[in-house]
Formats: structure tokens, sequence, C-alpha cells
């Protein structure tokens, strides 16, 4: 059962990372695998929002799609994505952002499992090596969407 999670440093706010992973309508433009994102509801929830997503992904003569559930919490800097309908058996996915005196840590983790044996054994070390590239991608993003990451000024006291 496949599971991956990772921090990372970056040197963009915890603010502008939040927003970027929240704007997923634009992850076609960027995300490795993803070949075409609709967002099928979309209500606010506190703060945030509780959408409903169906993401296209692929690779070569293998697509699939899959819907989940995604809920941002902006006061938190948090995202959870939770697995609807499609491929997997199951697929958990959180997102948590958190400023530091020089940019931002990215906390990213997934835990899935495909349905079926032969799509897990077909895209799996797909899946394994794009979620490893997640947080490189949105760091690659932001560069393209803030410019050149400014730097921070310490609180004083």
């Amino acid at each position: 059962m496949p599971s991956f999670s990772t921090q990372r440093h970056v040197r963009f706010t915890a603010e502008q990372m939040f927003s970027l992973v929240a704007d997923v309508q634009k992850y076609p433009e960027f995300l490795p695998l993803c070949t075409g994102l609709v967002v099928l509801t979309r209500r606010p929830q506190g703060e945030g929002e509780d959408l409903t997503a169906r993401m296209s992904v692929g690779y070569k003569s293998i697509a699939e799609s899959f819907t989940t559930r995604v809920v941002t919490n902006p006061a938190e800097r948090r995202i959870d994505v939770n697995y609807l309908d499609g491929p997997f058996k199951r697929l958990n996915n959180r997102w948590q952002f958190k400023d530091d005196p020089t940019g931002a840590v990215v906390d990213f983790y997934i835990d899935y499992e495909f349905r079926s044996r032969l799509l897990g054994v077909l895209m799996g070390s797909m899946f394994d090596q794009a979620f490893r590239r997640f947080t490189q991608a949105f760091e690659e993003r932001a560069a393209k969407v803030y410019g050149a990451p400014s730097a921070k000024v310490a609180p004083t006291t």
C-alpha cells in the first residue's frame, strides 16, 4: 500500500503556496501526469471551500480519471483531499503549509492503493515518481506566478 510523505522548504510564503495548491483547476498546466481537471461542485466552507473535482491522469497509452473531495482551510493553511470514485481502492492526500523565517515549509502526504492489481503494476511506479515531484512542481509554479521569491523581514520584538 503505497504512501509518500515529504517536507520541503520553499522560499515563498505559506499563503502563496496554499493558494497555488488550492487553485486545482490550474493543475493541468504544470502538474506531472495531470491531463485535465474539472471542478464538479464548489461551495464555501468556513473561510475555505469544499469542492468536488474530477482529475484525468495519463502517461503514453494509459489514461484514468478519478473524483476527489477537496477541502481547503486557509486559517490552518491545510488542504485535505479524499477519494470518491475511480480506479483506486483508497486515496488520501494532505497538504500543510507553515511559514518560517526564510519562506515556508510544505508538508505533503499521500496514501493510495489501486483497486486493480494490474493497474497498480502498470501505473504504480509512474504515480510514485510523480508524487515525489509534486512539491517541486508547485515550487516551480510559484516561481512563474510570483516571480523570484522575496526576502522575508523577520518580525521585531
